[in-house]
């Protein structure tokens, strides 16, 4: 049996994550700013489900759920953060009102639920999943910054697979394709300043057409980070779906192929200069 500590529980993956983990026999602290919209979801469970209030962008209430957990169960082996939302529009219609609220959820929020989590998880061990995306692996056009914010969670997730491991804490960043949950309804925000000279670029008719149309089943994606966090060697990466595979080989071969086309330059050019040199340059 597992504790799982779960951020973002009022919607989508975060909300199916703790009741397929309660179903199981697990027990779940399960999270939301608003904890009135997630109250309803602990009742069939009895003791194995708690649900707590926790706005990801306030390390004190962090902290709070932290504690509480502890309290209650004396600990937990599994920190999902799933809280977030998306920011669509070209990087020059976004404004600073818009994309750094977004910021706040999606990375500071994060970083602020793994530091509370982490005192606690340094002394039993567990297993930290971190929800990515697609939008992860690779940039596109009208999504800029909610690429970065999901560039970051991988960045993050890979320096913390690094310091912790010596603690027997492991990481998982999951990084999934379009799945039929309400991610492009209620937690996607368009940038207001919608300008035409982006138009070919714009996400607004995808979001239009395809939402509730995802192609991917979000009970199997369930399923599968189920099976991945009972691993005994689960993967740092963890794409879900044909799509997200795609996105991950096209991105590899993208790579690929600009290392080997300027390999020789860039070897070849003498950047190892004398240290005196840097130097008397500074």
């Amino acid at each position: 049996m597992k504790t799982w500590l779960i951020t973002g529980c009022s919607s989508g993956f975060g909300q199916r994550l703790a009741l397929a983990s309660a179903q199981r026999g697990d027990r779940v602290i399960a999270t939301a700013r608003n904890v009135r919209s997630i109250g309803a979801m602990a009742e069939p469970f009895g003791g194995r489900m708690i649900t707590l209030p926790l706005d990801v962008t306030d390390a004190a209430a962090a902290k709070a759920a932290v504690a509480k957990a502890v309290e209650t169960f004396g600990g937990f082996d599994v920190v999902v953060n799933n809280a977030g939302y998306a920011l669509f529009g070209a990087i020059e219609e976004g404004t600073p009102e818009e994309y750094r609220p977004m910021f706040d959820v999606n990375v500071f929020g994060l970083i602020e639920t793994t530091r509370a989590a982490l005192p606690v998880l340094r002394r039993s061990g567990g297993t930290i999943v971190n929800m990515s995306s697609g939008a992860g692996i690779e940039g596109r056009g009208g999504g800029g910054y909610y690429h970065a914010a999901k560039f970051a969670v991988e960045g993050i997730s890979e320096a913390l697979a690094g310091e912790l491991k010596p603690f027997g804490v492991r990481v998982l960043v999951v990084e999934p394709g379009p799945f039929r949950t309400d991610f492009l309804g209620r937690s996607i925000m368009m940038a207001a300043n919608e300008m035409p000279e982006y138009a070919a670029s714009s996400r607004k008719h995808y979001r239009e057409t395809s939402n509730g149309n995802q192609a991917g089943d979000p009970d199997k994606a369930i399923t599968v980070i189920l099976q991945a966090v009972d691993a005994e060697d689960p993967p740092l990466h963890l794409p879900l779906g044909p799509a997200a595979h795609a996105i991950a080989e096209r991105k590899l071969a993208a790579f690929r192929s600009d290392i080997d086309a300027w390999r020789d330059i860039t070897i070849a050019t003498d950047f190892d200069q004398p240290r005196a040199l840097y130097t008397r340059s500074i």
